[in-house]
């Protein structure tokens, strides 16, 4: 070994790079934004076109004013906020069993004959009208016609007694033209889902 080599400094292994610093990260505020507007819409559809939503509302107001309509002239009206229920499922998400013409004619029909057997064993009253509620929806269930809007037939017919021999047929002609309707407006508009899914 020479001289020079003894004298000089020891050897350090090469130390290696210092890290780069971490890329900046958005701050909180900026961040939560984002996040909250996700959680707000959910895990819903989106909402539909508005050529769509148009069509839609149309459909389910034309036929509306027409039930009114019938109802006005032979003095029956009842028939307006249980089936105003049933044309916007019918129009809105007619893919559904609760939409199918299965459902929302027999729905009602059944939920009519539960109505009628509350009112005529134990009157007329809002606790009356609840209990025919539950019972027509169990009713609905057993006879694999599931229509939500129905249960409010029975309440309706208990809470007003509506005469049988007018109501029940001005019933099923209602529940048949919406279902009609929802038939008709499907072919009206190519993009529409077709409707029904299933008559039966």
């Amino acid at each position: 070994m020479s001289l020079d080599e003894a004298l000089a400094p020891p050897r350090t292994p090469a130390s290696p790079p210092p890290p780069s610093p971490p890329a900046p990260r958005p701050s909180d505020a900026a961040g939560r934004g984002p996040r909250i507007r996700r959680a707000l819409a959910g895990r819903a559809p989106a909402p539909p076109a508005p050529a769509a939503a148009l069509h839609n509302v149309s459909a389910v107001t034309a036929v509306l004013l027409a039930l009114c309509g019938i109802g006005a002239a032979i003095h029956e009206p009842v028939l307006v906020p249980p089936l105003a229920a049933s044309a916007a499922i019918v129009h809105s998400v007619p893919g559904l069993p609760l939409a199918q013409p299965r459902s929302v004619v027999f729905g009602h029909l059944l939920c009519a004959g539960v109505g009628y057997a509350a009112l005529g064993l134990f009157g007329s009253s809002a606790w009356v009208a609840a209990v025919a509620a539950g019972a027509a929806l169990a009713v609905m269930t057993v006879a694999r016609t599931p229509h939500s809007p129905a249960c409010a037939t029975a309440v309706v017919i208990v809470l007003r007694a509506p005469d049988p021999a007018r109501f029940v047929p001005l019933l099923t002609g209602a529940t048949v033209l919406l279902v009609l309707a929802g038939w008709a407006a499907s072919r009206a508009r190519p993009a529409a889902p077709r409707y029904p899914a299933y008559w039966w």
